[in-house]
């Protein structure tokens, strides 16, 4: 993991060379409409301030959890007493992104999303209030936060999530029996190389010419950086955009040729 003054360099790096986000110099008709239609939506929709008041209860929790964590420290803490609020913290991804997951998957019209890390539950009520015929299908490997995540999902009224609990290598083989194909999957599990390159390639399987996938952290180490490096360029991966806290990934063979867009948002 790079040091907080590492990230911020890299992303006064990132800020100064990326696209303005307003679509100026953009010459891709799809990235062009997606800066317009959904980076830059900014119609405050119905559920913003429902799943926002659960996290702000996250956020003022002082009730302490056992957790087990199955990611990248597993190896030197794997059960550790945490508050909740603490861990909302550190763990739940900010409001302007989760938001933006929410766009994604309503103007896109995912109808089948799968979440690897449901944390609290918030991105997931996110990904499932997009659209209420769509099933979000997500998987978290600590139980204890798990159980809270369902908690959530049932005081936000949302019945078209499947939650899924156990350590991801061993959950992920239920997938075949979930669903056909992912229309959008949102990885923000293992921050590590090798597991992420794991579930990208498991989930290629499930994939089709419209679907997205979404990588958490990609410039959060030097690990996840050369993990988002190799998707890049693979050669299913037509098209790229580096929001650089979270990376999009397109398959659509419509794409002429490969392209990788770095956007300021």
């Amino acid at each position: 993991m790079y040091s907080a003054f590492e990230l911020a360099k890299k992303y006064f790096r990132y800020f100064t060379k990326a696209s303005n986000g307003k679509g100026h110099g953009v010459h891709s008709p799809f990235v062009f409409d997606f800066i317009i239609h959904v980076l830059n939506d900014k119609k405050k929709y119905d559920c913003y301030s429902k799943i926002e008041s659960v996290r702000e209860q996250l956020l003022s929790n002082n009730h302490t959890i056992e957790v087990e964590d199955f990611g990248a420290g597993s190896a030197v803490i794997p059960f550790k007493n945490r508050v909740i609020k603490d861990i909302a913290a550190s763990s739940l991804k900010k409001k302007k992104y989760s938001q933006l997951l929410f766009r994604i998957a309503k103007y896109y019209r995912s109808k089948t999303i799968v979440e690897l890390g449901t944390s609290f539950g918030i991105t997931t009520s996110y990904l499932a209030s997009a659209n209420p015929d769509s099933k979000v299908v997500t998987f978290e490997g600590a139980g204890n936060i798990a159980k809270i995540a369902a908690q959530n999902f049932k005081d936000l009224d949302l019945a078209n999530i499947e939650l899924i609990e156990g350590n991801f290598e061993k959950s992920l083989s239920l997938i075949n029996e979930k669903i056909e194909k992912a229309d959008l999957l949102f990885i923000d599990g293992n921050h590590r190389k090798d597991p992420t390159l794991e579930y990208f390639n498991f989930f290629l399987t499930k994939s089709t010419n419209n679907s997205i996938f979404i990588f958490d952290d990609i410039h959060w180490s030097r690990e996840m950086e050369d993990a988002w490096k190799l998707i890049q360029q693979h050669d299913s991966v037509t098209l790229t955009i580096d929001l650089f806290f979270i990376g999009l990934v397109f398959f659509s063979k419509d794409f002429k040729a490969r392209q990788n867009f770095t956007i300021r948002f």
